[in-house]
């Protein structure tokens, strides 16, 4: 392992000079407008893991963008882990609240960041932390000490779903058979509190249209007279939570499982500043559902948000129109026992049922899926806590995530192995945001606790 640390301490201003030339590819996965730049990502990817040493390199192709597989099977008796990642990014809008381009990455030192960070779309999201397993793996090779066989499979899709690779895991199952499945697509609590993810929270993802008159019309000769779809939709979303920020829908709660609690205390131990919270979001105050804490309610509570609405004039200057239609964009946070397809089927009901006569609705399901709670007494997690203390110097904690990484529990009804969440970013990176970034600190810092975690995870395995 000493060998593995030198080749890293070596090669750190390569590693971060070859992530940034990564980050400078726009792999926009919702927007068909840069399938070229996506694909072109992929091809970076697969090169770089071949020269890192990997075999059977090979960009799998799919109904959308190509999947990135390559492996390194060092002997049949050894424990086989599946390394998963994604190479597509989220959009960069708004792009004019970006400092500098979303594609043109830069490094800067920030409160959090002393040593710098780096500035651009897919920093730490998921490209920053997808190649610190390919250059972890690098420097194994070329140790000689690689004490597990490897397998990456790094999606260009994850952003819109991962729609193709439920399929692309079923057909491709022997080839992708392993004991383990690691992703870095998480956080820490902070440089000082590694932890470890253990739990992650399902989705459901709808598109809302309300249809008002066939055509826009003159607000002063028609408002008042014809519901104005734009006024309606803000009412019904209004009206989707009550006083205590509890959602409304008939039978949405039905499923959620209680947590104890003795759960919830041990959940709110772990360091949370609520004043250093607000600070960073430039807020007065928190906002959520009454009787819960702020770490409770983004980990074991459902919750529904408005991602984007729009209708309507809103160009420069001013139009008097009375809109024909308004659009919204849903997503619903989903803890365990909550199913996607239920939870959006009762969705679709309700907002159908409240509907005035006055307009039409259309509910358009996007994407979704499974919530996931994984154990904490497996080998793959006592492999993390113990690469995590041996290069943070502290006992990580186990935490539960309020974001969605679908993939994972498909991993386990496919391979019927768990998997382990070992993520370096910070929740204040702003990832989906402006102004994404990730540390150079988390950056090295992954690349030098993954190769323990193989090495603990062969140890614990024998």
């Amino acid at each position: 392992m000493k060998n593995v640390q030198e080749y890293i301490s070596q090669h750190k201003d390569r590693f971060l000079d070859e992530l940034m030339e990564l980050l400078k590819i726009p792999s926009i996965s919702a927007d068909k407008a840069f399938i070229a730049e996506t694909r072109k990502t992929a091809e970076f990817v697969a090169d770089k893991l071949k020269s890192a040493g990997a075999d059977k390199v090979q960009l799998f192709e799919t109904e959308g963008n190509p999947i990135v597989y390559g492996e390194k099977m060092v002997s049949p008796d050894l424990p086989t882990v599946l390394v998963y990642g994604h190479y597509d990014v989220q959009p960069p809008d708004p792009v004019e609240l970006w400092d500098s381009g979303p594609f043109e990455p830069v490094i800067k030192k920030t409160k959090l960041h002393p040593e710098g960070a780096i500035f651009a779309r897919g920093a730490c999201d998921d490209k920053g932390q997808a190649y610190m397993h390919i250059k972890a793996f690098e420097a194994m090779v070329d140790a000689n000490h690689l004490p597990c066989n490897l397998k990456f499979m790094i999606e260009g899709e994850e952003e819109v779903g991962s729609v193709n690779l439920g399929p692309f895991c079923k057909e491709y199952k022997e080839m992708l058979a392993c004991d383990t499945v690691l992703l870095s697509d998480t956080s820490i609590i902070s440089r000082d509190t590694p932890s470890i993810t253990v739990g992650l929270r399902g989705l459901s993802y709808i598109e809302v249209e309300v249809q008002g008159p066939n055509k826009d019309l003159h607000s002063g000769v028609f408002g008042g007279a014809v519901a104005n779809p734009v006024n309606i939709l803000c009412e019904m979303i209004a009206g989707l939570k009550d006083e205590n920020n509890r959602i409304t829908i008939p039978n949405f709660y039905d499923d959620v499982v209680t947590v104890t609690d003795e759960e919830r205390a041990m959940m709110n131990k772990a360091p949370f500043d609520i004043e250093v919270y607000k600070e960073n979001l430039g807020i007065d105050d928190v906002a959520g559902e009454v009787g819960y804490t702020t770490l409770e309610r983004t980990s074991i509570r459902p919750t529904l948000d408005v991602n984007g609405i729009w209708g309507g004039y809103i160009g420069e200057g001013a139009k008097t129109v009375l809109p024909a239609k308004a659009n919204a964009k849903i997503s619903m946070r989903l803890v365990p026992n909550q199913e996607p397809e239920k939870i959006t089927k009762l969705f679709s009901d309700h907002f159908n049922n409240i509907a005035p006569k006055g307009v039409k609705v259309t509910v358009t399901p996007h994407h979704g899926g499974f919530p996931a709670v994984t154990p904490t007494d497996t080998s793959e997690y006592m492999a993390a806590h113990q690469a995590l203390l041996k290069t943070f110097g502290t006992t990580p904690i186990p935490e539960r995530s309020g974001g969605s990484i679908p993939i994972v529990s498909m991993f386990e009804d496919v391979f019927g192995v768990k998997s382990v969440m070992l993520g370096f970013g910070f929740n204040t990176d702003d990832i989906h945001s402006p102004n994404e970034h990730y540390g150079i600190f988390n950056f090295y810092k992954g690349i030098e606790t993954i190769p323990y975690f193989y090495e603990y995870y062969a140890s614990l395995k024998k």
